[in-house]
């Protein structure tokens, strides 16, 4: 298979989908691994798509529409650096007596796995499973609500969750989301996990979402909340504008 045919089939999965790791990629392409990583350097170099630890991601255009959900493995493979700083700076706002909600999601697995000190004296309430299990492991208070399992994302999810959050009364909630727009806040594909992921924003006094830079000026099915209802933990703003609506923290 020619570079250029390779090329064209990488942008057309990268618009599919927007993201991908090397070895789905490679999978797909029924080519080598090593192969596909000069190929995503030479593309990057192009312009055409971003290269990222472990995979690449579409170029951000101002609010594309994605209903496209990555399943977990894929997610895990992108901006695992950048969500591990994110997920330390996170970890480092905990306090001993506070309440936390997590959300599932890869980001926030960062978060788990950054919990120490006295940040491990917290109660915590997570609807990912394997969040639970690397709190459980740490010696953590963790509370799971009862539900259904999502298997692509792995969180607990469905009406009894949503019944619980609404009961609990948090001091912070860390929260992932899969889109950010400037006008329509922060989103996700599911209107399912948009309703737990507001449920948990309500119910708690302070809030921040773990978002990489592929995530802004995206849009997704379902809004979870405005701007100025939470705050970001993000690797780099693509964007002032919305540092103008609410709090946002760069890592880089």
């Amino acid at each position: 298979m020619i570079a250029e045919t390779r090329h064209q089939m990488i942008l057309d999965i990268l618009h599919k989908q927007r993201s991908a790791s090397v070895q789905e990629l490679a999978e797909q392409l029924h080519i080598s691994e090593s192969t596909i990583r000069r190929d995503l350097i030479v593309l990057d170099r192009q312009g055409k798509l971003t290269k990222v630890y472990g995979g690449a991601v579409a170029m951000n255009m101002e609010s594309s529409y994605d209903s496209y959900e990555p399943d977990m493995d894929t997610k895990e493979g992108l901006y695992v650096e950048e969500k591990k700083r994110m997920g330390q700076y996170a970890a480092s706002l905990i306090r001993a007596d506070d309440f936390v909600y997590i959300d599932a999601g890869t980001s926030t697995i960062h978060l788990v796995n950054a919990i120490d000190g006295d940040a491990k004296k917290a109660v915590y309430v997570t609807n990912g499973l394997l969040h639970t299990r690397i709190l459980a492991r740490k010696g953590c208070i963790v509370y799971v609500p009862a539900g259904r399992v999502k298997p692509r994302t792995e969180a607990i999810v469905g009406a009894a969750v949503l019944n619980s959050l609404r009961r609990y009364n948090f001091t912070k909630a860390f929260m992932g989301a899969n889109g950010i727009s400037i006008e329509r806040g922060f989103m996700t594909p599911t209107i399912e996990e948009a309703e737990l992921k507001a449920a948990a924003i309500q119910s708690s006094l302070e809030s921040w979402f773990l978002a990489d830079e592929s995530k802004f000026n995206k849009i997704c099915a379902a809004g979870i909340c405005d701007l100025g209802q939470a705050n970001i933990i993000t690797n780099r703003l693509p964007d002032v504008r919305y540092a103008e609506k609410t709090l946002v923290k760069e890592i880089d």
